[in-house]
């Protein structure tokens, strides 16, 4: 009797110690987590603000350079000759300056401004010729669980929520443009030996009108709810992009084509 009792408060004080260096692991792991997180840099601009109290010479504003365009080109001439537009979604969270850089990495890690930063910038792949112009704005930001940068887009998976916001702005140093959304759909990053699955992210330029509308064609198939929008070959396209996490490498897409006149 002695004995078993002698066991059970062995196999209780071995119980407490195995409870006790679970919590001592799981505190100094928290404890790490806490300080690699507070040493990465989060700079919480108001872009809204900034956009809005950018000084221009008003003369210059005509039926073909808005004053948004001014502004834009008032932050490319002097904070980052990078900076491409401006894009925004009225009534939401999302208006940020839009960056192209010579590679896609750096803005993943650094703001409009270049400054280090985990939320980096909302930038325009580096392969698309404004030369051309190519036949897709595809523009990348993250999915920050802060709220930040392209975080808001999920909310496009409800189509009520598209029906109140169907319109993306995009304004260039050239032009004030409206985008109409034609389709909203999940991805993924696929792995280069998988076949037969839509790459969204490898359409910049549509050389055909096959490729075009093969593009188009995967968009609306793949798109969450219809959407009576759609494009032509020829029409200029824009692309969001950001990370969600239903899934392995996931993306969540919204494609949206220039306004008719």
């Amino acid at each position: 009797m002695a004995e078993n009792t002698n066991e059970r408060k062995k196999s209780k004080k071995g119980i407490r110690l195995v409870t006790l260096v679970f919590i001592l692991g799981f505190c100094v792991t928290a404890y790490v987590w806490l300080i690699l997180n507070l040493s990465k840099q989060h700079y919480n601009y108001d872009y809204a603000k900034i956009i809005s109290e950018i000084k221009i010479d008003e003369s210059q504003i005509t039926e073909e350079i808005s004053e948004r365009v001014l502004k834009v080109r008032v932050l490319k001439e002097t904070v980052n000759e990078e900076i491409v537009g401006w894009l925004e979604i009225e009534n939401t969270n999302i208006t940020f300056p839009v960056v192209q850089g010579s590679d896609n990495d750096y803005y993943l890690k650094h703001t409009y401004i270049k400054e280090e930063s985990s939320d980096g910038s909302i930038f325009l792949d580096k392969d698309y010729d404004w030369s051309l112009p190519s036949s897709n704005l595809l523009i990348y930001g993250h999915n920050n669980l802060n709220g930040n940068m392209f975080q808001e887009l999920l909310r496009y998976e409800e189509k009520n929520y598209y029906q109140e916001h169907p319109q993306i702005r995009f304004t260039t140093a050239w032009e004030d443009c409206y985008y109409d959304i034609i389709a909203v759909f999940r991805s993924r990053v696929y792995y280069q030996d998988e076949e037969d699955v839509f790459r969204y992210y490898y359409f910049i330029d549509g050389e055909t009108e096959e490729e075009y509308r093969d593009f188009v064609d995967n968009c609306k198939a793949d798109s969450l709810y219809e959407i009576e929008e759609t494009a032509e070959f020829g029409e200029q396209l824009l692309t969001l992009s950001t990370c969600e996490y239903s899934q392995e490498d996931g993306r969540f897409v919204i494609v949206a084509r220039k306004q008719r006149k």
